[in-house]
């Protein structure tokens, strides 16, 4: 047992250099998606009838189908950063904290691929 407080213990230690990569790119992405979710929300209201066949060709167009993708890319990578973050700080268990950040991980992965998937078969 020791006598020193816990910050007595942790000076000197440095930190762990991971944190302020992950915050940049969780601010990049919101940066990135505000642009994109505008654009899809003015182009699904613009659409004249919400008929599928209506749906199908505006997802059909190359510059659409570019910017679904790149939304979906920036909306599953920012929903990966800001799960993590919370699963880091409200879970305690470490064994926990690790298997539910590869879940989290590997469920926005597999989503993400799904949704380009059918972007680009609609598309194609």
């Amino acid at each position: 047992m020791s006598l020193r407080t816990p910050l007595s213990r942790a000076h000197g230690l440095g930190s762990a250099k991971e944190g302020v990569s992950h915050w940049w790119a969780q601010r990049l992405t919101s940066i990135a998606l505000a642009p994109l979710v505008i654009w899809f929300a003015f182009s699904i209201a613009m659409l004249s009838n919400m008929e599928y066949a209506t749906l199908l060709n505006w997802i059909q167009s190359p510059f659409n189908t570019v910017m679904l993708i790149l939304m979906t890319i920036a909306g599953f990578y920012h929903m990966q950063l800001g799960l993590q973050v919370i699963v880091e700080d409200y879970v305690h268990s470490e064994w926990l904290k690790f298997s539910s950040i590869m879940l989290i991980n590997f469920a926005c992965i597999v989503f993400a691929v799904a949704s380009i998937v059918a972007v680009l078969k609609i598309s194609i």
